[in-house]
């Protein structure tokens, strides 16, 4: 599926924010079927949610809506932060899944972060 004749499919943000989803779905397959509807499905909706609201904001024309938007995004990308947190307390997760998952998130979070952060100056 070539979309590279969108605007945002071309953003290093948006490529950073789909390897997180792959990553995201990937390691909450390691998750206990007891947390199918709870930790697992929230973290698979705190995915798409930064994904989905990054791209609702950037396809806005408006300043107000954009920064809203990148808001959300940003905020469900610190749900993420939190949650494999838990799963590392938990021990669903070893030190190794959480660090390479919190590196790239944390990377997701930036471009966000400074995403907002040209649009609101």
């Amino acid at each position: 599926m070539d979309k590279s004749g969108k605007s945002y499919h071309n953003l290093i943000l948006w490529q950073k924010l789909r390897d997180l989803l792959v990553l995201t779905y990937r390691l909450t397959e390691k998750l206990p079927s007891s947390e199918e509807f709870g930790l697992k499905s929230q973290m698979r909706r705190a995915i798409v949610s930064a994904m989905s609201n990054f791209v609702e904001g950037y396809l806005k024309r408006s300043k107000k809506e954009k920064l809203h938007f990148m808001e959300i995004s940003e905020t469900s990308l610190l749900e993420l932060e939190a949650q494999s947190e838990i799963c590392l307390i938990l021990k669903y997760w070893n030190e190794e899944d959480y660090q390479m998952f919190d590196k790239v998130r944390s990377e997701a979070a930036y471009l966000v972060f400074r995403y907002r952060s040209k649009i609101s100056s």
